[in-house]
């Protein structure tokens, strides 16, 4: 294999590894304003301590909007 080809390889794992870790940075920061702003009464960590499925469904909903939110601002 060429070196360029290596390179542009590295590059681009470089930049995927980068984006998840913001996609991933952004999706739970979104749910803690999510869960202090909108829900003050609620405390997701608590609820899902307690084992409330409904609270895993909406904070993994939240979770899933925010990834495709990110996906399709990544497309262009």
């Amino acid at each position: 294999m060429e070196f360029e080809f290596i390179a542009a390889t590295l590059f681009n794992l470089g930049v995927n590894i980068i984006y998840t870790f913001l996609a991933l940075f952004i999706g739970v920061a979104s749910l803690l304003i999510i869960d202090k702003k909108l829900m003050p009464g609620i405390k997701i960590e608590q609820q899902l301590k307690a084992g409330n499925v409904a609270v895993a469904i909406f904070a993994s909903t939240i979770l899933l909007f925010v990834a495709f939110i990110i996906a399709f601002g990544m497309k262009g």
